[in-house]
């Protein structure tokens, strides 16, 4: 009996097929993967030739197989918890459903081999599988529950083992690896610190109380707890490894201790701050997530827009930040996103024909074609010492992370004085706080007003999750107790949200900056030099087109961003 011989068609012949590809285009492209390591596929989706869903569909009709357009699915958590906890990971795959025993799965490459030989060992039952794109996949499991479903089964079964290590340099973290380590505390802080990127926490807290060891994310300005209370023995061995991580003195225990660490994720570094706190049941320890690169894809690119800033506000502080000399000061608690709008503001006006130096503590991300210098207190590099040297260092326009002290605060005024666009924050609760601010630390009023171009004060508020926020009625009681007339708001929608899995349950996904733009024009700077009271400063500000914190709040609340309640959180009724 003659054989068959049977041909599978190459990825390009079914491109060109497709409408997708030119027959012209495929010499060259050929020549291109030649002189690469990559695929077909994957040089043409570089090259801007095809999307990646050209190519998964290509891949689909190649190997006898369905596509599946993934955007909107979610992870089926009943079929999840059938699955080893870190499988989805390891393996890159969905669980779609389950027919009859069989189980679907979607996954992006076909071709490897070795790869769908090990699942298939792994799952123990007929599968199918479906196509889908490889950034669909990803964006499926990065909204899923199932990291901090491995957080809930490490704390769960937890034996106390402490591995001592004094290893440096980068913690690699992966899904494989927290599964590999055998020590259980390196599993948990590993898989804690995996789930609180996920859930884009700013911060981790590790608090220690009579109940147990409680672990905490702040998401969005707000603490939410992330497991039930662990056994309080488990307090030690945790903060041991945490210090060891960010190489402190694992035998102090009566101090406050701050370190760093690095940890390395799908080719991206994240740098991490710890700071170690002693407390009545041993030591707390607060993990600040500094993720450079999540600001710049969360953002879209680091403009004022993306800041959800009034187009009012916004209009005013182009003008100022494109002054050419003076200074530009934005005030406001911590986490308020006072650096962020900085890094937006100097990303608008860098053009590449001025010098622009900035000095930050730590430098929270990396701004293209800017020098960008992180503060070392241990080595003697403060901002002050470091505000000198950059004057020497020819600048044109200078950022200083934070004026703390009065030596900073006179240098950077000089410095605003001399001919130099000065960018800095300082911590008040309001524009005119500020003023007082630096007259406290002795700098002399008159230079300080002449060289202000304006105050911004700014808070984040949260905004309602648009998938699960729905419209409520507010009573006249409520309406009056946050400030605002009842008559007027009859026509206004209110929102409120119930908390959905695309907003882990919160109700909110997101902030967006409320302003306060105080813009000093020579009335202001004259009636400031006149001592004049609080008063007469904010009916004058008003004049001039300033719109109070609150007041920039509750346009957010009518406009359908945020709620009521968010805002009495975040501002108060004057």
């Amino acid at each position: 009996m003659e054989k068959q011989s049977f041909k599978r068609k190459t990825i390009g012949q079914i491109l060109v097929q497709q409408g997708s590809l030119n027959p012209d285009q495929i010499p060259y492209l050929v020549e291109k993967r030649n002189a690469s390591t990559k695929r077909f596929g994957e040089v043409c989706v570089g090259d801007g030739l095809i999307t990646e869903e050209n190519l998964a569909r290509a891949l689909a009709e190649q190997f006898g197989l369905d596509y599946v357009d993934a955007r909107g699915v979610r992870l089926n958590e009943s079929l999840l918890a059938t699955l080893p906890p870190d499988a989805i990971y390891r393996y890159q795959f969905v669980p779609l459903e389950e027919e009859d025993g069989t189980l679907v799965v979607l996954i992006a490459d076909p071709t490897d081999v070795l790869k769908l030989d090990e699942l298939e060992l792994l799952l123990d039952r007929p599968f199918i599988v479906k196509l889908a794109t490889e950034t669909a996949i990803a964006t499926i499991l990065k909204k899923g529950e199932a990291t901090s479903r491995v957080l809930k089964e490490v704390s769960e079964d937890f034996m106390l083992q402490l591995v001592k290590e004094n290893e440096k340099g980068e913690e690699i973290l992966s899904m494989e690896k927290i599964s590999a380590d055998t020590s259980p505390i390196i599993k948990l802080v590993n898989s804690t610190v995996m789930d609180a990127l996920t859930r884009r926490a700013s911060d981790i807290h590790i608090e220690t109380a009579l109940e147990g060891v409680i672990i905490k994310y702040r998401i969005d300005g707000v603490l939410y707890r992330a497991t039930e209370p662990l056994d309080i023995h488990f307090q030690a061995p945790i903060i041991s490894r945490l210090k060891v991580m960010s190489e402190l003195d694992i035998s102090e225990r009566r101090i406050p201790q701050d370190g760093r660490f690095k940890v390395r994720l799908n080719d991206k570094a994240i740098d991490f701050r710890v700071s170690i706190m002693p407390s009545a049941f041993g030591e707390d320890a607060v993990i600040r997530i500094l993720d450079k690169e999540s600001i710049a894809s969360d953002l879209k690119g680091l403009t004022l827009e993306t800041l959800g800033m009034h187009p009012r506000e916004m209009k005013r502080l182009r003008r100022k930040i494109r002054e050419p000399y003076g200074m530009v000061l934005v005030t406001g608690p911590t986490g308020s996103g006072k650096t962020t709008t900085l890094y937006a503001a100097l990303t608008e006006i860098h053009t590449g024909e001025e010098k622009i130096i900035t000095i930050e503590d730590p430098v929270e991300y990396v701004l293209r074609g800017i020098v960008q210098i992180p503060v070392n207190e241990k080595k003697g590099l403060t901002f002050a010492r470091g505000l000198r040297s950059i004057l020497r260092h020819d600048p044109d326009k200078i950022m200083v992370g934070e004026i703390r002290d009065p030596e900073t605060a006179q240098i950077a005024v000089q410095s605003a004085l001399t001919g130099h666009l000065v960018f800095t924050t300082v911590h008040a609760n309001n524009a005119f706080d500020v003023l007082g601010r630096f007259i406290h630390m002795g700098i002399d009023p008159y230079n300080f007003v002449s060289c202000l171009n304006c105050v911004m004060a700014q808070r984040l508020v949260r905004k309602a999750c648009p998938h699960c926020k729905y419209p409520v009625e507010h009573s006249d009681s409520v309406l009056i107790e946050s400030g605002l007339d009842p008559e007027e708001c009859r026509d206004v929608t209110f929102y409120e949200s119930r908390g959905c899995e695309e907003c882990n349950g919160t109700g909110y996904r997101g902030r967006s900056a409320i302003i306060e733009l105080l813009d000093l024009n020579d009335q202001m700077r004259e009636l400031i030099m006149a001592k004049a009271p609080a008063a007469q400063l904010k009916a004058a500000a008003r004049e001039s087109g300033t719109v109070f914190l609150r007041e920039s709040a509750i346009e957010k609340v009518f406009a359908g961003e945020t709620t009521l309640r968010e805002i009495n959180r975040v501002t108060f009724v004057e």
